[in-house]
């Protein structure tokens, strides 16, 4: 009996997992070997390539593409359209599945409508990809990165709220702290 729910409108290849209270809306085509998390929600028309990784608690909205090669941790959110690559150059008549470059983004990471995330990328505990932003190197934990290239900039809060000059989170009052470069909770 299966504990999650799947539109009859979406393909499922073989050997896929889907844990319970995970949704897939129309349109949907979930390629083999992928592996979703609990409690997902898959949007309408997502395409989700061989082998992916989603995590427990993910949101995915509309029209989002998740090739071969990514892996999204627990908690993470796709907006609508936003889509990743695998390959850094690709070519129609040039087969080039062997340079699969793989992406990795981490928990709590936001990413906003129409964003690009090139291959070989890792995108940081909570950070947030602005909407419309293409991702060229690696995303900073608590990083707010937007443009195209996008760029750092301010630090946000696992909230999602921009910190004070403190870094504080202005809603939940927790206190974060730079180290090397790299923004961390105060525990």
């Amino acid at each position: 009996m299966k504990n999650y729910f799947l539109h009859k409108s979406c393909f499922v290849d073989e050997n896929v997992s889907i844990g319970s209270g995970t949704k897939i809306w129309h349109f949907s085509h979930i390629s083999k070997n992928a592996r979703i998390g609990k409690n997902v929600i898959i949007g309408q028309n997502i395409f989700v390539g061989e082998g992916v990784k989603i995590g427990d608690n993910c949101k995915i909205q509309n029209n989002v593409s998740i090739y071969a090669g990514v892996t999204l941790e627990e908690k993470v959110f796709c907006g609508p359209s936003c889509v990743f690559t695998n390959v850094k150059n690709p070519r129609a008549d040039l087969e080039k599945k062997d340079q699969f470059s793989e992406t990795l983004v981490k928990k709590g990471a936001t990413i906003g409508a129409n964003s690009t995330i090139i291959c070989g990328t890792t995108l940081g505990q909570f950070c947030l990809v602005a909407a419309g932003s293409v991702v060229t190197k690696n995303v900073k934990n608590y990083s707010l990165v937007s443009g195209s290239p996008a760029q750092h900039q301010y630090w946000i809060s696992e909230h999602g709220e921009k910190l004070t000059l403190s870094l504080e989170c202005p809603v939940t009052k927790q206190q974060y702290k730079l180290v090397n470069q790299e923004l961390k909770k105060n525990d």
